[in-house]
């Protein structure tokens, strides 16, 4: 696929876990991470999952809450 479709540290990625509305965040260096403010960190467990993958990919997240997975339904 394109670079620009595929996560990378400055992505908009749109993404969906099963049962819950589309989120977005935006895959940013850990100085700037700010999970309230949508800014995830390309070292957090998602942001590490999320990282050069594609629209319509599932990506199972291993976070210390738990395991769970996303679609990507975006990446801008």
């Amino acid at each position: 696929p394109p670079a620009a479709e595929l996560v990378q540290v400055g992505s908009k990625v749109t993404i969906q876990e099963e049962g819950s509305e589309p989120e977005v965040f935006t895959i940013v260096g850990a100085a700037e991470a700010n999970p309230s403010e949508g800014r995830i960190s390309n070292e957090s467990p998602l942001g590490k999952a999320l990282l050069n993958r594609k629209p319509e990919d599932r990506v199972t997240v291993d976070a210390p809450a738990g395991v769970f997975v996303v679609k990507i339904l975006k990446v801008a």
